[in-house]
């Protein structure tokens, strides 16, 4: 198949584009997928036979609590054109980006399923744009039901690893931690969100990016299959064991403030059905090949 990824340039794109370096890759300086008019053009320009749809805003607790309206009109315009001009391009097959973030806020059982997504609003934290990716899931199931399209989806728990964003005002928990410690002093207090209680499964980037071309070819279902490590650690715990294996004299201070969501693990027991054997990469090795990258570059 002739395959184009959008999102092409982006964190997940750039580590995927070096596991299949032969399927195109679309950036937003190429195209903005905001505009239906630039997003027929980038179908008529290459003609693809199925898409990687990874393009989307995204950024950290901060950055979603005070821009809802932003996270939920870019996405929302970039999904609805993506799905819709592809259909109409005679594209069949999509593989699109969710993110855990679309699933509710609490559930009755942990670690949830992927039949648990409309169980109840997304957290507030991530209101808008857990919306949006819930809403990419409702659009591809409506094609699906009414074309006879192979539109699936999946979602990834929160993604880490080299080449990641590490602006403070944009950045998520993992690459915002590996910068406080590069830059902290022995005896620093490094001032962190929350209360460092809530749980987090870290999906180490190279790991989706070896999973996405088996999904492409093996996942098509109706499912929003849930990708990610059994390992869910608390935010204090990461820091804590980057901290001691950087070797860094330093302490972590909790403010309280956008604590986010407690908790919000899903199985991957499907996903393991699918592609037997996977082995997750650690958040400890995870982690520290991150830090080293990102001092040494």
């Amino acid at each position: 198949m002739t395959v184009l990824v959008t999102g092409g340039t982006g964190f997940v794109g750039s580590r995927l584009k070096l596991v299949k370096p032969d399927w195109t890759y679309v950036s937003s300086n190429m195209y903005d997928l905001t505009s239906a008019k630039e997003c027929r053009q980038m179908f008529s320009d290459f003609r693809p036979e199925a898409v990687i749809h990874l393009a989307g805003r995204v950024g950290g607790i901060f950055d979603n609590v005070s821009k809802q309206a932003e996270y939920f009109y870019i996405n929302t315009m970039i999904n609805t054109n993506l799905i819709h001009c592809a259909y109409r391009s005679g594209v069949r097959r999509i593989l699109a980006s969710l993110s855990t973030c679309a699933f509710p806020d609490k559930v009755e059982k942990y670690p949830f399923t992927e039949e648990d997504i409309f169980k109840g609003p997304p957290v507030k934290t991530n209101f808008a744009y857990g919306f949006t990716k819930r809403n990419l899931h409702v659009q591809a199931l409506s094609y699906r039901e009414q074309y006879g399209v192979d539109y699936s989806c999946f979602c990834p728990s929160n993604v880490y690893g080299i080449g990641d964003n590490f602006n403070y005002k944009t950045s998520h928990f993992v690459p915002s931690l590996i910068r406080k410690l590069t830059e902290a002093k022995n005896g620093d207090i490094i001032n962190m969100w929350g209360t460092g209680k809530p749980l987090r499964q870290q999906l180490y980037v190279d790991d989706l990016c070896q999973i996405i071309p088996e999904l492409l070819e093996n996942h098509t279902s109706e499912l929003p299959l849930i990708v990610a490590p059994e390992e869910n650690l608390s935010i204090r715990q990461m820091c804590e064991m980057l901290r001691e294996q950087t070797g860094k004299d330093v302490k972590f201070k909790f403010n309280g403030n956008f604590e986010g969501q407690h908790r919000k693990d899903g199985t991957n027991r499907r996903l393991l059905e699918l592609i037997y054997g996977f082995n997750f990469t650690s958040f400890a090795e995870g982690v520290l090949k991150t830090y080293r990258w990102y001092n040494e570059k």
